[in-house]
C-alpha cells in the first residue's frame, strides 16, 4: 500500500474502537478479515461448518462452488472486497454470510460500533467552527456572531464555541491609530522611547527617509543613500562638495595642568610615529593634531587606535595660566579601551558629579497617560489648545545620548594629579564638508553674528545674556571682528587644502535658519571676497593666529544656555509668516540665537606625491540640540549628503586606513574582523554548494577573514629554520607541476658576505632549494604547531615608524640606475643589503607593512585578495610579453571530499529512520550540538595549514579595502603584508622589477600583475 493510502486509511481509521477492524480491498491477504464481538475470525469459531472453508480463498483465485452452496446462490454473484467494505459482484474472491451466530457477541460488537459512530457525529475533528460545516449554499456572514441564523440542529453547539471564544479572546492591541501616531505628542514619546538601546544622531530623521540604516557601536547610522550615488559622491568630493554627520565620534575632555597632562599622556605615545601631545603649533592651540595611541609604555604592541586632539588656545579670555583643556577624539569602537587605558595612566579612578546635561528621563506609561488624557469633565469636548496652561507639562525630547544612565559617573577626578576626565561624547555636534566648495558654503550659510548692546533694564530679559556680557568687552569684540574677517576670507579660496592643515578658526555665528533660500542652490567661489592679497598671502603661509582659535564651544555653561534657549521652528516660521513683505530678510534683534563653533581644517591626502591635499574639507563643532538647523542649510547649498559607505570611500581614496577596518593590531579591529568574518559565512552558507564557489579547490584557505596572525608566524619560521626541507610537504598529487621560489632563509651575520642586491641576490642562501606546493591539510599542522611556540614571545604589530617607513618606500620602488643608483636610495637612506634587512627585521620580527597596490592591466581586486611573491619565469614572462596578465593558480584537491561524502549519507540515513516515527523538537535540536560540528562544503575545516605555501606562489599578504579607482583609471587596492617577506622578495627581485606583486582574488585561479607602494 502506498504512503498516500496508507494515511487515508489510517484517517478513517482514527476514530474507530480497537476492537472494530475495516477491511481495505488494498491488502492481499490469506484469510478473512470478517470479525466478531470478540475480535476472533468466525473460522476459528466453526471451523467445523462446510463453508467457513471457502473464507480462505484469495482474491486472484476462481473456483466452482460445490452443489449446495450454488443453490443458495441462485444469481452467481459472488462477494468481493473493495475499498470501504464488502460488496457484492460478479468478480473476486467468494465469500458467504454465516449460517447462524452468536447473539451476545454480535450485538456487543455492534453496540461498539454505535458507540463509535456517535462518538465521531458529536466530536468534531477540525478546526472548524460549526457554521463552516454546513454546505455554501446554506452558510450566511451572520452566523459567525449570531447563533439563531443556524439551523436548530447545531445552535446548542455553536453557543457552546461562542461562550468559549469569549474567555479565549485576545486582548486588544495598545498600539494607536495612525492619526494618534502621528500627533506631535505621541511622536515625541515614540521616539524617545526608541532611543533606549541605540542612540540617534540629530539628523536620525531626516537620514531614515533617504538613507539605508544599519546598527553599528550603539548608534543607528545612515551606511549608504537609497539612490545610486557612488560617482556622485565622488564628484562631489573631487569638484564640489560632500556632507557627513560625524557625531557618532566620542570626544573625552582632559582638564588640568599642562604639565600633569603631558607626563600622563607621554607613556601612551611614542614620537617615532610622529607628532604627539606635546606638538608646538598643537599645544599653542592653533592646529589640530593626530596621534597613534598605544598601552602605557608598549610600544609597539598593544596597540589602542589613532586619535585626533586640539588644545585650548592659551590666553583667551577667562583662561587661567595654570588650567589647560585638552579634547581627545576617537572612534566609538575605541572609546572604551582608550577611556579606560586614560584613567589608569591619569590615576583618574574616583568618579565626580557629572557635569554634563543628562537627558530628561523618559516618562513612564502611567506618566505619559496622565499628559495626554484629559480632565473627565472636559470628556466629549472638542480639545482646545492652552498657550498659558501653568499646569502644563511639554513633552521634551531627547537631546544628546538617550541611553545614558543618570546613576553611571561620566566625570572622573584624580587626587594625586588634579586631571578631571570627561566624556563629552553626543554633547556636541560634528560635520564634514569634504570638497573644494566647502570654503563657499561655509561662508554662505554661515554669518557671524552681529554685535550689539541693549539697555540694562533689558538685559535681564533676553535669553542670550552672555553675548551682551561679551559684546560689553572691547578686547572681545576686537577678537570677534578679526575672526570675522579670517572667516569672510575663506569664501574667496579655491580649495581647503591651501589652508594649513589641522587649522583651528572659533566664532560665533548667528541662527542660520533666518539666511536659509527659499530653493535648493549651488554656490559657487567668490574671488571679490580676498581682493585682499596680502591677508589672503599671510593666511596661506602663517594660518590662523592663535588668538583667533579661541571659542566659547570650551565653554559648558555656555553651550548648555545656548541649548536652551534655541528659538523652536515653529516660533520662526510664525514670525516670518508676520513680516510685511512675504520672503523678506527676518530680524530678530537681541532676541536671534548666537552659536559658537569650531572650524576645523582636515588636510585630506597627505602621504604621497600624487593628488596630494584630495579630500580636504572642513569640519564644523556646534553645541548639542543645533544640529538640524545648521544641516539643512549647509543642503541649501548644493552639498550632497554621504553615509558610512562614503566614509570607507573617502579614506581608501586617501590610501589612509579606515577605523577599525585596517587595524589588525587593535582590539576594535580584531572584534571588527570577527563580525564580519560571521556575517560573510552566513552570507556564504545560504546559497546551495551548486551556486559558490568551492574555496578548497581554488586553494583560498581563508576566504572571509586576514589571519595576520598565521601569516607573519610561518613568515617568522621560514626565516629562523636554517635547513628547512619544503620538499617533505606532500604535493597536490600531481595538479602542479610548476615550481617557485626558494624557502627564504635569513642566515646569520657570519655565515655569507655581504652580497650586492642590484643583481637580485636573495636576502637568503642561494643554495636553498626550490619548494613545492602544498596543498595537503595535515602536512602543515605541525609546522604551525612548532613555530607557535617560537613565536610566543612577539605578538603581532604593525610598523608604524615614519623612519623605517621611509626607508621601505625607498627600496620598493624600481632603480633604473644600476648598483650605484641602489645604494644611493634616498637622502639620508641607507641600500637594501642584509645588514639593514636584519636590523629592521630584529625590531620588528612579527610586523605588517601598510602598502598602496596598483594593477598593471585590467583587474579590480576587493577585500581579502591574496598578495603572492611572482616567481622567476612570471617575470621574465612579463618581461617578454608587456600584455601578459599573469599565471594561473592549479586547481586544487579537495581532502574534505570523502568526509562530506559520509555526512551526506549517515544524514540520508537518519532522516530514513525518523521518516516513520515522531521525534521530539527537543531531541531533534539536542541531537547536532552533542556531536562534532559539521563540514561545510566548499571551506577548509579544522585548523589551516601553513598559509605562505599552500599555492605556488608565496602568500605575502592581504587586501583589505581595494575597488576600481576612479582616480586612476585603473584597480587599486590598499592592505598589508609580511615585513619579513616584503624584505625577502625585494632582495630577491632585481633593480628594474622591484615592488613587482601578484594579486589573485579569492573565488579565481587568475594572478594578475600590480606594484607595490610604501606612501610616507
Amino acid at each position: 500500500m502506498s504512503n498516500a493510502k496508507e494515511r487515508k486509511h489510517a484517517k478513517k481509521m482514527r476514530n474507530q474502537p480497537t476492537n472494530v477492524t475495516l477491511s481495505s480491498g488494498f491488502v492481499a491477504d490469506s484469510g478473512v478479515k470478517h470479525h466478531n464481538g470478540g475480535g476472533k475470525p468466525f473460522q476459528s469459531q466453526k471451523e467445523s461448518h462446510p463453508g467457513t472453508s471457502r473464507q480462505r480463498q484469495t482474491r486472484t483465485t476462481h473456483r466452482p462452488l460445490p452443489e449446495s452452496d450454488a443453490k443458495e446462490q441462485p444469481s452467481s454473484r459472488v462477494t468481493f472486497r473493495k475499498k470501504g467494505g464488502w460488496k457484492a459482484g460478479p468478480e473476486g474472491t467468494s465469500q458467504e454470510i454465516p449460517k447462524y451466530i452468536t447473539a451476545s457477541t454480535f450485538a456487543q460488537a455492534r453496540a461498539a460500533e454505535i458507540s463509535a459512530m456517535l462518538k465521531a457525529v458529536t466530536q468534531k475533528s477540525s478546526n472548524s467552527l460549526v457554521f463552516q460545516t454546513l454546505p455554501r449554499h446554506m452558510r450566511r456572514r451572520a452566523m459567525s456572531h449570531n447563533v439563531k441564523r443556524l439551523p436548530r440542529r447545531l445552535r446548542e453547539i455553536a453557543q457552546k464555541e461562542a461562550e468559549k471564544a469569549v474567555h479565549q479572546k485576545k486582548e486588544h492591541s495598545k498600539n494607536k491609530c495612525h492619526k494618534a501616531r502621528r500627533c506631535h505628542i505621541n511622536r515625541i514619546l515614540e521616539f524617545n522611547r526608541r532611543q533606549k538601546k541605540n542612540k540617534w544622531l540629530e539628523t536620525h530623521i531626516w537620514h531614515a527617509k533617504r538613507f539605508h540604516m544599519v546598527k553599528r557601536w550603539g548608534y543607528c547610522l545612515g551606511e549608504r543613500p537609497t539612490v545610486k550615488s557612488h560617482r556622485a559622491c565622488y564628484r562631489a568630493m573631487t569638484s564640489r562638495c560632500l556632507l557627513q554627520d560625524l557625531s557618532y565620534y566620542c570626544c573625552l575632555e582632559l582638564e588640568g595642568k599642562e604639565e600633569e597632562i603631558l607626563k600622563a599622556l607621554s607613556s601612551m605615545c611614542s614620537i617615532d610615529t610622529g607628532l604627539t601631545f606635546a606638538a608646538v603649533h598643537c599645544l599653542s592651540g592653533k592646529c589640530q593634531g593626530s596621534v597613534m595611541l598605544y598601552r602605557a609604555n608598549k610600544y609597539p604592541l598593544e596597540m589602542l587606535g589613532p586619535v585626533t586632539f586640539m588644545w585650548k588656545a592659551q590666553g583667551t579670555p577667562g583662561d587661567t595660566a595654570e588650567s589647560r583643556q585638552l579634547w581627545i577624539w576617537l572612534h566609538p569602537a575605541l572609546k572604551q579601551d582608550i577611556l579606560e587605558e586614560i584613567k589608569a595612566v591619569c590615576q583618574c579612578m574616583e568618579p565626580t558629579k557629572a557635569t554634563v546635561q543628562t537627558p530628561d528621563p523618559l516618562l513612564t506609561p502611567s506618566q505619559e497617560k496622565s499628559q495626554v488624557d484629559l480632565p473627565e469633565e472636559k470628556v466629549g469636548k472638542k480639545r482646545k489648545r492652552k498657550d498659558d496652561g501653568e499646569n502644563a507639562q511639554p513633552v521634551k525630547k531627547v537631546i544628546g545620548d538617550g541611553t545614558r544612565d543618570p546613576l553611571q559617573p561620566y566625570s572622573w577626578l584624580s587626587p594625586a594629579t588634579g586631571i578631571v576626565i570627561r566624556d563629552l561624547s553626543m554633547e556636541m555636534n560634528r560635520f564634514r564638508l569634504i570638497g573644494p566648495l566647502s570654503h563657499s558654503i561655509l561662508t554662505e550659510a554661515l554669518k557671524a553674528a552681529s554685535i550689539h548692546t541693549v539697555r540694562g533694564e533689558d538685559t535681564e530679559k533676553t535669553p542670550h545674556r552672555w553675548w551682551i556680557e561679551t559684546c560689553k568687552n572691547p578686547d572681545s569684540v576686537s577678537l570677534h571682528r578679526r575672526q570675522e574677517a579670517i572667516f569672510e576670507l575663506l569664501g574667496g579660496i579655491t580649495s581647503p587644502a591651501e589652508i594649513p592643515a589641522g587649522t583651528i578658526l572659533g566664532l560665533t555665528v548667528g541662527d542660520p535658519r533666518i539666511n536659509l533660500p527659499q530653493k535648493r542652490s549651488k554656490v559657487l567661489p567668490n574671488p571679490e571676497k580676498c581682493q585682499d592679497n596680502e591677508k589672503v598671502r599671510q593666511l596661506l603661509l602663517e594660518g590662523v593666529p592663535v588668538e583667533c582659535s579661541h571659542s566659547f564651544l570650551w565653554n559648558q555653561d555656555i553651550c548648555k544656555s545656548v541649548t536652551e534657549n534655541k528659538i523652536s521652528d515653529q516660533e520662526l516660521n510664525r514670525k516670518r509668516s508676520e513680516l510685511l513683505v512675504p520672503g523678506s530678510q527676518l530680524f530678530l534683534g537681541p532676541h536671534e540665537s548666537k552659536v559658537p563653533i569650531l572650524l576645523i581644517q582636515q588636510p585630506g591626502k597627505v602621504t604621497g606625491d600624487d593628488q596630494r591635499g584630495w579630500g580636504s574639507g572642513w569640519d564644523v563643532l556646534l553645541p548639542k540640540g543645533w544640529g538640524m538647523a545648521f544641516w539643512i542649510p549647509f543642503i541649501y547649498r548644493g552639498a550632497r549628503v554621504g553615509g558610512l559607505k562614503e566614509t570607507l570611500v573617502h579614506s581608501q581614496y586617501k590610501r589612509s586606513p579606515n577605523v577599525p577596518d585596517d587595524f589588525p593590531d587593535c582590539p576594535a579591529g580584531v572584534l571588527f574582523a570577527e563580525e564580519q568574518a560571521k556575517h560573510l559565512l552566513e552570507k556564504y552558507k545560504r546559497r546551495p554548494p551548486a551556486k559558490r564557489p568551492n574555496y578548497v579547490k581554488l586553494g583560498t584557505l581563508a576566504p572571509f577573514y586576514c589571519p595576520w596572525e598565521q601569516l607573519t608566524r610561518d613568515w617568522e619560521s621560514r626565516v629562523q629554520a636554517p635547513e628547512e626541507s619544503p620538499a617533505a610537504s606532500s604535493p597536490s598529487g600531481g595538479e602542479s607541476g610548476s615550481s617557485r621560489d626558494g624557502v627564504p632563509h635569513v642566515p646569520e651575520p657570519g655565515r655569507t658576505a655581504q652580497l650586492s642586491d642590484d643583481q637580485g641576490t636573495p636576502l637568503c642562501d642561494s643554495s636553498e632549494p626550490e619548494g613545492v606546493m602544498d596543498t595537503d591539510g595535515p602536512a602543515g599542522v605541525g609546522t604551525e604547531e612548532a613555530a607557535s611556540q617560537s613565536a610566543a614571545s612577539s605578538p603581532l604589530c604593525v610598523l608604524r615608524s615614519r623612519r623605517l617607513l621611509r626607508q621601505l618606500s625607498a627600496w620598493c620602488g624600481p632603480r633604473p640606475g644600476g648598483h650605484q643608483a641602489t645604494q644611493r636610495a634616498g637622502r639620508g637612506q641607507q641600500g637594501l643589503t642584509r645588514e639593514a634587512c636584519l636590523a629592521m627585521l630584529d625590531g620588528f620580527p612579527r610586523a605588517l607593512v601598510w602598502v598602496r597596490l596598483a594593477l598593471l592591466g585590467k583587474g579590480s581586486p576587493g577585500p581579502h585578495t591574496l598578495i603572492c611573491v611572482p616567481a622567476e619565469e612570471d617575470r621574465l614572462q612579463l618581461g617578454r610579453d608587456r600584455l601578459y596578465h599573469g599565471p594561473q593558480e592549479p586547481k586544487h584537491s579537495d581532502p574534505f571530499k570523502s568526509q562530506i561524502r559520509e555526512q551526506k549519507e549517515k544524514k540520508k540515513l537518519e532522516k530514513r529512520l525518523n521518516r516513520g516515527r515522531a521525534v521530539s523538537e527537543g531531541l531533534a535540536e539536542g541531537s547536532p550540538a552533542a556531536g562534532p560540528q559539521p563540514l561545510t562544503p566548499g571551506l577548509w575545516s579544522g585548523p589551516l595549514p601553513v598559509v605562505t605555501s599552500h599555492c605556488s606562489r608565496v602568500l605575502l599578504g592581504f587586501v583589505t579595502q581595494g575597488d576600481f579607482s576612479m582616480a586612476v583609471g585603473c584597480g587599486e587596492a590598499l592592505g598589508f603584508v609580511s615585513l619579513t617577506g616584503l624584505l625577502d622578495m625585494l632582495s630577491r627581485q632585481p633593480g628594474l622589477d622591484r615592488g613587482l606583486v601578484l594579486l589573485r582574488p579569492p573565488a579565481s585561479l587568475q594572478y594578475r600583475f600590480a606594484r607595490i607602494t610604501i606612501e610616507v
